[in-house]
């Protein structure tokens, strides 16, 4: 007798012969390989959950949702995106891939694909209320840093000359950066960077010492942007030194670009030549990049250029494949919220908590940069308490509390630096308020006092510091607080009751 199953396709036969045996051995036999096949028939078409499929991964992502959840993120550079957005980026759209632009794709199947991408355009020139057509943009960039390097390779050759605001005064790797040992940035490696700084005592940028080095060294690229700068950006100063010198102008709105969207500081749109930006910052989408720009032609040194169809054959073919399309439709599904009035309520408590913690920080005793802070981010001077970014950190995560540290302008060195970056996006994104924040700030200060009798028994040395804090008294209950405050929020994107314990 032969029996015979098929199930997806998988198609299983019994043994022949062999030993006689019951009706009821035989259905148990089919029974158990029956089992078997659908199992395998299962894996194969690809649905089986997470949970079953891998339960060590499946772990790992319970445990960072508790580690989310339960503690207070404070990283000016992150946020908590939507459920629609994560459902999303976890959406077919992963599956297609499309090099090439709407209308002009190297592969079919890509009218649908083609559809998202030309929403995503459309909506991220209506978020920032621009005219399409003096304004187009790329949404295909994958991240901040790959849109830079786009608008690099659209505009400059090898060696031209550029200036951005040097890292220790709160610019980016991406603007240039370099040591006297080493071009730590690939902008740097391949053109000529002399980097701007803040006044030293100010801690404002010297737009008068930026206008004198530029017209001395100059540079074919200016950059306007950072990633530790607390105020605001003085674009029509940037434009008027671009205009004597016949530069570009570039825009790198990164952080800001939901202060932007929401009307929440200035526009770099009426002076920039180009707009870059990633998208998962201040703005709350997806991890993406975007470079806008102008349709007119530019000529900023006598050479008309075609700037829309430079931008798009940077981004591809010269430095990019095909696009990742769950990002883009994630990010579509995100601008539609940045042009909503619930989210420039939004962008207007995540500066009004930033104040309220710099205030606070003050009022605790600690050293906060320019006074203040005019957008979603504060820093922290730990120098004069004679304690280090790194230190502040390590201590920090051993309490649930996560922050980074950051480099300060007078510091020597963007890799031991004196500072700490705080931001107040994701918190506001969980609910927090103007209290919330100075309760906040009232953790952290008295995390750095314990550090500091810490460090008073460990020494100044960063590892024999981390050794000292594990297991410290203190800190643990400092720790309990936290998490206990923490967990009181809900999260975006996961419900908090669905987490394995």
């Amino acid at each position: 007798m032969e029996a015979c199953f098929v199930l997806s396709g998988a198609k299983v036969r019994s043994l022949k012969g062999g030993k006689k045996s019951g009706h009821s051995s035989q259905r148990s036999g089919c029974r158990a390989m029956r089992m078997v096949v659908e199992e395998r028939a299962s894996i194969a078409s690809g649905n089986v959950p997470l949970e079953e499929a891998d339960p060590e991964v499946y772990g790992l992502l319970q445990e960072e949702k508790r580690r989310q959840w339960r503690g207070l993120e404070l990283i000016a550079s992150e946020n908590f995106t939507s459920k629609a957005v994560l459902d999303t980026l976890g959406s077919v759209f992963t599956n297609k891939y499309s090099e090439g632009y709407p209308g002009a794709r190297y592969y079919g199947g890509n009218e649908v694909v083609d559809k998202v991408e030309r929403l995503c355009q459309q909506r991220a020139l209506e978020a920032f209320d621009l005219d399409p057509s003096e304004w187009g943009v790329n949404v295909q960039p994958y991240s901040g840093s790959p849109a830079n390097f786009a608008v690099y390779t659209a505009l400059l050759n090898p060696h031209d000359r550029i200036m951005g605001l040097d890292l220790p005064s709160g610019g980016h790797l991406t603007h240039g950066f370099y040591t006297p040992k080493k071009r730590v940035s690939a902008t740097s490696i391949y053109f000529e960077s002399l980097p701007y700084r803040v006044d030293d005592e100010t801690g404002l940028i010297d737009y008068d010492k930026l206008e004198e080095q530029a017209k001395l060294f100059l540079p074919k690229l200016i950059i306007a942007g950072g990633s530790a700068y607390p105020r605001d950006w003085e674009y029509g100063r940037y434009r008027d030194i671009c205009d004597s010198i016949g530069a570009y102008l570039l825009v790198d709105m990164a952080h800001i670009s939901g202060l932007v969207a929401a009307k929440e500081c200035r526009s770099p749109f009426e002076y920039a030549d180009v707009v870059t930006s990633t998208t998962h910052k201040s703005l709350r989408g997806p991890r993406s990049g975007l470079i806008f720009f102008r349709r007119k032609p530019i000529c900023p040194a006598g050479a008309e250029i075609d700037i829309e169809s430079a931008i798009n054959q940077a981004v591809f073919p010269s430095l990019q494949g095909g696009p990742h399309n769950h990002q883009i439709a994630a990010l579509t599904v995100q601008l539609k919220e940045v042009a909503t009035p619930e989210f420039k309520a939004y962008i207007q408590q995540v500066k009004k908590n930033a104040v309220a913690l710099a205030d606070q920080l003050q009022k605790n005793g600690l050293k906060v940069v320019t006074d203040g802070t005019e957008n979603h981010l504060v820093m922290v001077d730990l120098r004069t308490k004679g304690f280090s970014g790194g230190k502040a950190q390590s201590l920090c995560d051993e309490v649930s509390i996560t922050l980074n540290k950051n480099a300060v302008h007078g510091d020597k060195s963007a890799m031991n630096p004196g500072g700490v970056r705080i931001g107040s996006p994701a918190l506001t994104s969980r609910g927090f308020k103007e209290d919330d924040f100075r309760r906040v700030a009232d953790f952290i200060s008295r995390g750095v006092d314990i550090g500091l009798r810490i460090q008073e028994v460990s020494g100044k040395k960063l590892k024999d510091f981390e050794d000292a804090i594990v297991d410290n008294e203190e800190l643990a209950a400092l720790r309990e607080e936290v998490e206990a405050f923490a967990s009181g929020f809900d999260m975006p994107g996961f419900d908090v009751a669905e987490i394995e314990k």
